[in-house]
């Protein structure tokens, strides 16, 4: 589990990850599998946390989202439909001489170089570039490798029974939309939420958790309506501020704004977990860097203890989520490849095109086709034609006076590995202290936000060998289980528990102790509560306990 050594601050996170049970080489026993991690006891609910928020916040929370949960393993034919299958893969190439794999764009970057793309496609080392594990300039020329895990369902290994671990969650969601949108009684604007796992068979994982091979994403898909159609209905698109959050969602938002407002959710969504703007970086994606189909894509970054600086010597920080605006790509690609519809039916459409004067009509149908043209003509299979791919984009543009047409859509994605980790880097803080006789200690406290610190509170009897403190202490306990997840501590010193705790990222402590029981008698029934991040202390009513922590933790 091993960082770099000149990575101090890893190497110190990824030693406290395996000692106080937050991750775990997967396998280590026997050596380990690179690429793949295990989360331990605190690390468990650490995630588990998260997740849990997210999904709060993605759907309970809101009447326009609703959730969904696909299997690992779909049809093949899904991620032909997506270009998985055809061009989901990353450059690598080989040292000659010490016979190191590398991913051939981390090889440049590393060296302060950009890899080449040549306009046929193909990749090329520029001049220069040698193996960082041997300085070898003899390496070999950069090949595209799939990254998606491949496997066979059926008794049978043969070329007709492949399939693949999924390499993301959102595909099954434009598989399933049709399902999702008539059982869930939803209409566009709307979206359908996800977590899970995804595989992807990366050419040299790195960076700890960040870059595995197995992992899990948050990935909501949110199906708004073409501008061509907010037109139509409202005479004309909105225009949000293009810097902070454009306010409530309103109908006549067209993909800029919906766009701008997911940004500044997601953001909201990490400050409200501990990761202040301070932490956090932005990416705008160039016009060369996104996606063909893509309209935009902003990146949320966080800076790691690994992230790298740019020229000015300030940390840009690394990818924790993608806000991107796909358009209508993806459901139009499964509508193409399956032969099943994904549009849907807009009454108001339909009766505000009626309305429309014909030259507005006539400006906003040719706009429709132009868009629809552009996809069909890019993907393109080898045996359509021009005229083919015209008369199909004639189609869909008339589809508009019959209020129908393929939702687009806007999807913040996020790796809930790679935000684990943001946290426990964020969270990570030392303090040394030198006693009177000059001896330095250094004590580790993990300042997580309490909603989603593993543990809520520690309870502790002052001394475990005082039963009416052990039978309170446990009273207590038991009095907040049903509500948190707390730990009961009754072993060594109250300041080495305050420690445990402290490393634990435990926000608060609660010790019972002989004033608990009425040694003072106007103390009967109160607790010592301890701050994990400044150490000061306070007495509480037992009664008052419960709900005291519920106001802080949720």
């Amino acid at each position: 589990m091993a960082e770099p050594k000149e990575n101090l601050q890893m190497e110190k996170i990824v030693s406290l990850c395996k000692r106080r049970g937050f991750v775990f080489q997967s396998s280590e026993i026997y050596g380990g599998i690179n690429g793949f991690w295990d989360y331990g006891p605190l690390g468990a609910e650490l995630k588990r946390n998260v997740k849990e928020l997210w999904w709060n916040a993605m759907t309970r929370q809101r009447e326009d989202v609703a959730g969904l949960e696909a299997t690992i393993i779909m049809s093949p034919a899904i991620w032909k439909a997506s270009g998985h299958v055809d061009t989901f893969s990353d450059p690598m190439c080989d040292c000659k001489k010490c016979k190191k794999r590398f991913r051939a764009d981390q090889l440049c970057e590393d060296q302060g170089l950009t890899l080449i793309k040549t306009p046929a496609g193909k990749y090329e080392l520029p001049a220069g570039t040698k193996c960082t594990s041997c300085d070898s300039k003899e390496l070999t020329e950069p090949r595209p490798f799939n990254l998606m895990f491949q496997t066979y369902v059926g008794p049978a290994a043969t070329e007709a029974d492949i399939a693949y671990l999924r390499p993301e969650t959102a595909q099954a969601i434009f598989a399933q939309f049709k399902n999702v949108l008539e059982t869930s009684r939803q209409r566009v604007p709307f979206g359908i939420a996800q977590v899970g796992k995804a595989f992807r068979n990366e050419v040299t994982p790195r960076n700890f958790t960040f870059r595995s091979r197995e992992f899990e994403q948050m990935e909501l898909e949110f199906f708004i309506k073409p501008d061509e159609v907010i037109e139509a209905i409202h005479g004309s698109v909105a225009t949000v501020p293009a810097i902070g959050h454009p306010g409530e969602p309103q109908p006549n938002w067209g993909w800029q704004a919906w766009h701008q407002y997911w940004v500044e959710e997601r953001v909201r969504f990490y400050e409200g977990i501990g990761l202040s703007r301070a932490t956090l970086g932005f990416h705008v994606q160039t016009k060369e860097e996104l996606a063909h189909y893509a309209r935009a894509c902003t990146d949320i970054l966080f800076k790691f203890p690994f992230s790298k600086k740019d020229e000015n010597g300030n940390v840009k920080g690394d990818e924790l989520e993608g806000i991107a605006a796909r358009s209508d790509f993806d459901l139009s690609q499964h509508q193409r490849f399956s032969g099943k519809p994904m549009g849907v039916f807009d009454e108001e459409l339909r009766a505000a095109w009626a309305k429309l004067p014909k030259e507005k009509s006539d400006d906003l149908w040719k706009r429709y086709y132009d868009h629809r043209k552009n996809y069909l003509t890019k993907s393109a299979k080898p045996d359509e034609t021009p005229e083919q791919i015209s008369k199909q984009a004639t189609d869909d543009a008339n589809g508009l006076a019959r209020g129908q047409y393929i939702p687009h859509v806007i999807e913040p994605s996020a790796g809930v590995d790679r935000l684990i980790l943001a946290l426990i880097a964020n969270a990570y803080s030392e303090e040394t202290k030198t006693d009177d006789k000059g001896k330095s200690e250094t004590s580790v406290t993990m300042k997580f936000h309490p909603r989603v610190a593993p543990f809520k509170a520690g309870i502790f009897p002052l001394l475990k060998n005082k039963p009416e403190l052990v039978k309170k202490a446990l009273e207590v306990r038991d009095l907040l289980r049903p509500w948190m997840n707390v730990f009961y501590d009754e072993s060594g010193s109250i300041g080495k528990r305050y420690a445990r705790q402290d490393e634990a990222g435990t926000p608060f402590c609660v010790t019972i102790d002989f004033d608990t029981l009425g040694e003072k008698p106007e103390l009967l029934d109160t607790v010592t509560l301890r701050y994990r991040d400044d150490s000061k202390q306070e007495r509480l009513k037992i009664s008052e306990l419960r709900d005291w922590l519920l106001a802080r933790i949720r």
